[in-house]
């Protein structure tokens, strides 16, 4: 029997309860928890592959060191989460080895192919501040004692991967055409993947149970704002192109298109002029992209290599 009703563990989050275990669990919290801890999972474990694609384009081998550093600090990252739905009794091998690889979680966004530098680097940029925008605010709000813990870890790393991001992107747009070329082209795709990373506006949802039981604190538009806020300006300021504009009297960041908006994942072209529901967002979301299966493949197959090995 659990130890509290949904509206009794509601009342006493939101007053500052911290959950430790199951005992302090309703059904409903740890259903919550679940989808929450396998988004953040996942979303780590598929950044490795698609940075790792990317890293081979690296200028030099300092730079390849720090690409792979980041994408070792990202497998850690996902064991964290996946070690706490261990905890929570769910099978970590069916999470990694027995799902299809359309039944994974991360954001559409690193269903993309990364093909070089200037892409590994506007991704740090852009989706590692996502991510730092995400999980800070899980840090600083979440109810669940573990994964508060746990993330203490992993903010310090991507704030690494973030300045890596913002460091070069700033550097190939000193450089001259050609580096700063190459980061355009990247935002011209990758931003708008930014945008929608943050999934549907505040006004479309009904319920939130990461908010009613405080695993989160921000909504899903304030934490796009927040983003925002910190992505346009520095594009601003580098003299990159992206289709959203600061508002100097609000302090906001307005979008210059329609959310959401239709995407071509063979010419990673936006097209901002074809508007569609949701549910059409959604069912692209569930299709997944292009390199979907090839990530999850990859992760896997590293595995199975290594267990030959040990058994030869």
């Amino acid at each position: 029997m659990n130890r509290f009703t949904n509206e009794e563990l509601m009342r006493k989050v939101q007053e500052g309860f911290i959950v430790e275990s199951e005992e302090d669990m309703t059904d409903d919290y740890k259903k919550a928890l679940i989808v929450q801890l396998t988004v953040q999972g996942d979303t780590e474990l598929i950044s490795a592959p698609a940075y790792f694609m990317a890293a081979r384009d690296a200028p030099s081998a300092n730079t390849m060191v720090s690409a792979v550093a980041i994408i070792q600090d990202e497998l850690g990252h996902a064991n964290i989460a996946y070690r706490l739905l261990e905890d929570l009794g769910v099978d970590r091998r069916w999470l990694l080895y027995e799902r299809e690889p359309a039944k994974f979680k991360h954001p559409y966004g690193f269903d993309q192919p990364l093909e070089n530098w200037a892409e590994l680097v506007t991704a740090n940029a852009l989706y590692d501040r996502a991510g730092i925008t995400l999980l800070g605010d899980v840090h600083r709000n979440t109810s669940y004692g573990p994964l508060k813990r746990g993330l203490a870890k992993v903010a310090m790393e991507e704030n690494f991967h973030l300045r890596h991001g913002e460091v070069w992107i700033r550097r190939l747009a000193e450089a001259g055409s050609a580096g700063k070329d190459a980061v355009q082209r990247a935002l011209d795709w990758m931003f708008p993947m930014g945008v929608e990373w943050f999934g549907m506006p505040d006004d479309r949802k009904h319920h939130n149970a990461q908010l009613d039981y405080r695993l989160k604190g921000m909504t899903n538009d304030q934490l796009r704002q927040t983003w925002l806020r910190a992505v346009v300006p520095l594009c601003e300021e580098l003299g990159y192109d992206v289709p959203a504009r600061s508002n100097s009297d609000t302090g906001e960041v307005e979008l210059l298109y329609e959310l959401p908006c239709q995407y071509d994942p063979e010419q990673r072209r936006w097209l901002f002029d074809e508007t569609l529901t949701w549910k059409q967002v959604f069912d692209r979301w569930k299709q997944r992209g292009p390199m979907n299966q090839q990530y999850v493949e990859s992760v896997r197959r590293s595995r199975f290599d290594v267990e030959r090995l040990l058994a030869a």
